[in-house]
């Protein structure tokens, strides 16, 4: 099929109905193992001679349709599907590293991934450092002979501080090393790394694409080569493979993925310019606010500011569970992209694995709370957040 637009091919590319006897919905081939016509069939495949499926951990059908799905939203040439998103992570951290290499990491880093690289570190000596990356030569001055992979979160979880993804990839490009960018908080309808110069992008698909909060799953796109080299070693080794019905369950999530993000978009938008007005709110962080330090750099790389916005409460970490308790619609929950609205409290929540100085390093207060916008009515969402406010 000939390139559509993204909100077309969202929903039609990778599948061919004509290929499954008009079957509107991509079939679930919920299998372990596939027959071979012959031995000499079974040969040719293990020794890649010939094109076929072998065994589920290694490709699927509706696995690889979902996979030519993110690759081409997110315009690159190959997707490999993960059991996780930090199975994705894992993958393709152990895949660009060895023994005594050095990860260059952006200012903050979802708490798991702050774990694994601490694991990495102790167990494989693979060092890492974060760094603000706000300019040029400080970047530069942060690589050193041993850094192998720049890795990214833009926006940063939870703090929504941004990386001009251009500039850093174009420093990678220089000094011949690959620039991995988490790509959640935004999803491909929002921000295309790829585009920019990056080389790879991942995602924790439970979050947007998936957007009802059924899947666990990872994704991750590059080039053909190099995501090949992954599939056939961390991905099948290490076996953190998605399964043929989450694989469903996300290509039809996907489907929706544009008027979905529209609407959390523009319900964040609403509220994080109420939530700025109000007495019991010290500071708001979304990037769609004209106040925000990147505002000018959130409109160059991403299409719209997303649906997440992180804010501080007047008080306490006391003050702010607090306010988190008194909240009905609004539910207590750590993830994001949900038709529902989700709140919670970094500090104690996704990043407690993070020792409280490094924690306090990058931007994580006792007082920030994390607000994933859902698809209610943005008039009850603020109900709730103003009498809950209002308490304080």
């Amino acid at each position: 099929m000939d390139t559509k637009r993204f909100e077309t091919e969202v929903i039609h590319k990778g599948y061919n109905a004509d290929q499954h006897s008009g079957s509107l919905s991509p079939p679930i081939f919920q299998t372990s193992t596939f027959v071979f016509d012959t031995a000499e069939t079974g040969a040719a495949r293990f020794a890649g001679e010939q094109e076929g499926y072998i065994y589920s951990r290694l490709s699927n059908p509706t696995v690889a349709m979902l996979e030519e799905r993110i690759a081409a939203m997110e315009n690159g040439e190959k997707g490999l599907a993960f059991g996780s998103g930090m199975a994705a992570v894992s993958a393709i951290l152990l895949g660009l590293t060895k023994t005594g290499d050095h990860i260059l990491c952006s200012e903050g880093v979802y708490g798991c991934t702050f774990g694994l690289l601490q694991l990495m570190e102790e167990k494989y000596h693979i060092t890492h450092a974060f760094h603000p990356m706000n300019d040029e030569e400080s970047i530069r001055s942060a690589i050193t002979d041993h850094t192998t992979v720049i890795y990214i979160e833009s926006p940063i979880n939870p703090t929504m501080k941004l990386v001009d993804l251009k500039m850093v990839a174009a420093i990678g490009k220089e000094y011949g090393i690959p620039v991995v960018v988490d790509n959640t908080f935004s999803s491909p309808y929002l921000q295309r790394p790829l585009e920019l110069g990056c080389d790879v992008v991942i995602h924790s698909a439970t979050k947007y694409l998936c957007g009802h909060g059924d899947v666990i799953g990872g994704l991750a796109v590059g080039k053909k080569e190099l995501m090949s080299h992954l599939a056939m070693t961390t991905q099948k080794d290490i076996g953190g493979v998605m399964s043929p019905f989450d694989a469903w369950l996300l290509l039809r999530g996907i489907k929706t993925l544009p008027v979905r993000m529209d609407r959390h978009c523009d319900n964040a938008k609403k509220l994080a310019n109420l939530l700025k007005e109000h007495h019991a709110v010290s500071k708001v962080l979304f990037p769609g606010d004209s106040d925000f330090p990147q505002y000018e750099l959130a409109n160059r790389q991403m299409s719209s500011s997303g649906g997440l916005i992180s804010f501080e409460v007047k008080g306490d970490k006391a003050t702010a569970q607090k306010f988190m308790n008194t909240l009905k619609l609004i539910k207590i929950a750590v993830s994001l992209g949900d038709a529902e609205t989700l709140i919670q409290h970094p500090a104690t929540m996704t990043h407690a694995v993070v020792p409280e100085e490094n924690r306090l390093q990058m931007g994580i207060t006792d007082q920030l709370l994390r607000l994933s916008v859902g698809l209610e009515a943005w008039e009850d969402i603020w109900a709730d957040l103003e009498h809950g406010l209002n308490q304080l």
